[in-house]
């Protein structure tokens, strides 16, 4: 029961009101007083009496996740209908009517429309996008408004711009969202299929076409298995013709046409013309030669007869045999008629697949299961090599010069080692170049102190040798000896095989070398030189601090006599002795397996290394060298 409308009884609708704006619902058009807009709203916006505002754009209801605007919530969401047209056809006895398919796509985003044509064949009309994507309005009397997600449902007419279309399906996607918004879906119906294309596809089927088209598909193959290509290692026996013999050959098998080449592996000197291919790349018949066929007898198509001019427009064709009378049938080998220990026929050839490539094995291997790749042997045992000799030195010109005619009838000059030349020259600082100090082996008096520099040079293995000049000593300073490379002695000068020279790892210090005829003795060498044999003690053995106590703990019973000797030597009990002191007294105390080692490098190591772990050369802690002699090697680096 309504309350009377009298004060008191009746409520305020205006409390907690902030809009009171009036709607303009009158204006002008071409200076005429008329109606605007019947949509406006009444006073602060609120709707009149029997009026029903009519929504813009689709309504979704409230769901729980976040209020984002339709076009963030349903971005990239489509709606797919799929319909079918009616399309009248005056004027055509075929037909009447025509049916055509559609696509209908309604995107939630902004309730736009796209109509689309899937493309047929022969269908000689333009298909594609019927209608492009945009806002599509009601038919009258609504066309002030537009087409929402709630117009949509299946087995419905809807129509656009006047026409007429039937969706009887949808997608999924289509399905479970309108579901969702509470739709309920009509049972989908079934597109009519169309009266003249059904007429065409039997008329079709009736017929036998003149030119039946063969379709002759190698593409996918060639997709699939280009620059794929097995490879057998084959072997040819043909010992039993007149001068015949064993050929080495290589099968090439193309999986992307199935065709086969052949190349043969030309040894050296068979006296034989190189040709490129044994077989040229083509099919490989099984049962070859097949002989001589007529020109047209191997053809893909047979061609019954040519025809031309039967009508006004002078068509030209030919008629095709479907049946393919007196086709010539041909096998020719495949990738599974080829395997290990299979002989195959090569135009009337017998080859035997003797072995593969890792490729090959793993196709056969994935594609038919082949674990047995044993090879057979096929390559023929290699002759026996003759040993090569040349004939003696003659003595003119250099050993190698005169080895080098013996090789070619054109002399070539010998080939240095330019490589070690550019590595082991000198550059900057580093000189590569090993210098000695020596003084000659003689029982000559007058040649006894004379002081020798002897310079080896890495990049060409050459010495020099120079004697420094001595005021008053009545003997002529200066080069001793030119740069060249010194022969060992004892070899014989006219001889088939290159001389020995002078290396670098027979020099150390207390060495004794022969230069042409002269004996000189190593007294020491400079720092350069002791540090790199020390850093390359695997080709300077004598300069291993390893070495030498192997060596000296070989003489541990002469412990106590060391012990005795450097105990006198040291009077003021200092505990420290020189240099010098200590390489006569090691010298004369050890002289028989070690005297070349103690005359010489072997007190150089022994010094250098104490030097480098006590930063001093004359402090040798507590006559540590009983150490060195009693094999406690560990207990020395410890007091290092």
């Amino acid at each position: 029961m309504a309350l009377p409308l009298l004060p008191g009884t009746s409520f305020n609708r205006n409390v907690g009101k902030e809009k009171f704006h009036k709607s303009q619902h009158w204006g002008f058009c071409n200076n005429v007083s008329m109606l605007v807009s019947e949509d406006k709203p009444g006073i602060g916006g609120e709707l009149l009496l029997g009026q029903k505002m009519k929504p813009k754009y689709s309504e979704f209801p409230k769901g729980m996740g976040s209020d984002a605007p339709s076009w963030v919530a349903f971005d990239k969401q489509v709606l797919s209908f799929d319909a079918y047209l009616e399309d009248e056809v005056p004027d055509r006895s075929q037909e009447n009517y025509r049916i055509r398919r559609y696509k209908i796509y309604f995107y939630l985003e902004d309730d736009t429309i796209q109509v689309n044509e899937p493309a047929l064949k022969n269908s000689g009309m333009l298909q594609g996008t019927f209608i492009r994507r945009h806002r599509i309005s009601l038919p009258p009397p609504d066309e002030d408004q537009f087409y929402t997600v709630h117009h949509f449902n299946i087995n419905i007419d809807i129509i656009f711009y006047g026409w007429t279309f039937k969706i009887y399906d949808c997608d999924t996607f289509t399905k479970n969202f309108l579901k969702k918004l509470g739709v309920k879906l009509n049972p989908p119906g079934q597109c009519p299929e169309d009266p003249y294309m059904k007429m065409r596809r039997e008329t079709l089927d009736c017929m036998e076409p003149l030119r039946p088209y063969e379709s002759f598909d190698t593409l996918k193959q060639f997709l699939e298995y280009d620059r794929k290509v097995l490879r057998f290692f084959c072997l040819w026996d043909d010992s039993a013709s007149v001068f015949g013999d064993c050929r080495e050959l290589i099968l090439h098998y193309f999986l992307s046409d199935d065709t086969i080449e052949v190349k043969e592996v030309m040894p050296h000197n068979s006296g034989r013309d190189a040709m490129s291919l044994f077989l040229q790349r083509r099919k490989l018949p099984k049962y070859g030669p097949p002989g001589v066929y007529q020109p047209g007898q191997i053809t893909d198509r047979t061609v019954l007869n040519v025809y031309s001019g039967l009508t006004e427009n002078r068509a030209d064709g030919y008629l095709l045999d479907k049946y393919k009378l007196g086709k010539v049938d041909q096998e020719f080998y495949k990738d599974c008629d080829l395997f290990i220990g299979a002989t195959i026929n090569v135009w009337g050839r017998k080859v035997l697949l003797c072995d593969c490539d890792e490729f090959t094995k793993t196709y056969y291997k994935t594609k038919y299961g082949i674990e047995n790749f044993t090879s057979i042997p096929w390559k023929a045992p290699p002759p026996p090599k003759i040993e090569r000799k040349f004939p003696p030195y003659t003595g003119f010109g250099s050993e190698e010069d005169s080895l080098r005619s013996c090789i070619s009838l054109t002399p070539t000059p010998h080939q240095k080692n330019f490589k070690k030349f550019l590595e082991k020259d000198s550059y900057g600082n580093i000189s590569n170049t090993l210098r000695f100090f020596a003084k000659l082996f003689t029982h000559k008096c007058a040649d006894v102190d004379r002081m020798f520099v002897i310079s080896y040079f890495l990049s060409d293995d050459t010495i020099s040798v120079f004697e420094p000049i001595e005021r008053n000593s009545g003997i002529t300073g200066g080069k001793f000896l030119k740069r060249i490379r010194v022969k060992k002695p004892g070899q014989e000068v006219f001889k088939s095989e290159l001389s020995e020279y002078v290396k670098a790892e027979e020099l150390y210090i207390g060495a004794k070398v022969n230069v042409n005829g002269y004996l000189f003795l190593l007294l020491s060498a400079d720092e350069y030189t002791l540090n790199y044999m020390e850093m390359n003690s695997d080709k300077f053995p004598m300069s291993s601090i390893e070495l030498v106590l192997q060596k000296l703990k070989e003489e541990e019973s002469k412990s106590r006599e060391i012990k005795q000797v450097f105990a006198a030597a040291d009077c003021r009990h200092t505990k420290m002795v020189d240099y010098n002191t200590f390489r006569a007294h090691f010298s004369k105390t050890i002289k028989e397996k070690l005297a070349v080692l103690t005359t010489g490098k072997l007190c150089f190591s022994i010094a250098k290394d104490a030097v480098s772990k006590l930063k001093s050369i004359y402090k040798f802690n507590g006559f540590l060298y009983i150490d060195f002699v009693s094999c406690k090697f560990a207990e020395l680096m410890n007091r290092f």
